[in-house]
């Protein structure tokens, strides 16, 4: 019974150290990869981080008798609107210069007025407020949570 023992082999050293390496860099790059998803870029508006400033837009939006009425009530531009149009279980998200050509190029400043040509379809209609900050890659464009988007009433 010792014999044979004796002659079982384990894995060799050298094949054991290559394995351990593999291992041990395999597990780096999936922690690297975890924490670089968990960073973003920082975007800034009014020297704050952009998604601080999303709870001070405050705007309208109304069907009027030729469309869509948008009124910025706030004091923080409104670069864009993504307009999610809403019909039973499913929705469709859409910038709302895709619906619109007239929406002005440099956004809705406090205290102005946007009147559409067109109306959005859908059941329920919400228009979320993307905002324009800079970065050190230049300007970039965020988009608030819907929970700071407005109803069409």
């Amino acid at each position: 019974m010792r014999k044979s023992l004796l002659k079982k082999r384990g894995v060799s050293p050298v094949i054991a150290t290559v394995l351990l390496i593999a291992m041990v860099v395999v597990i780096a790059l999936i922690i690297f990869m975890w924490f670089k998803g968990l960073t973003q870029e920082k975007i800034l508006k009014f020297d704050q981080n952009i998604e601080l400033v999303c709870p001070d837009v405050s705007f309208y939006a109304e069907q009027g008798s030729n469309g869509v009425i948008i009124e910025n009530t706030g004091d923080v531009p409104i670069f864009s609107l993504k307009v999610q149009e809403e019909s039973g279980r499913s929705y469709e998200t859409k910038n709302i210069d895709q619906l619109d050509l007239d929406w002005p190029n440099t956004g809705l400043n406090p205290g102005e007025i946007y009147e559409s040509s067109c109306s959005p379809l859908g059941e329920r209609v919400v228009f979320i407020p993307v905002l324009a900050g800079t970065s050190e890659e230049g300007e970039k464009s965020y988009t608030c949570d819907k929970k700071w988007g407005v109803e069409l009433e």
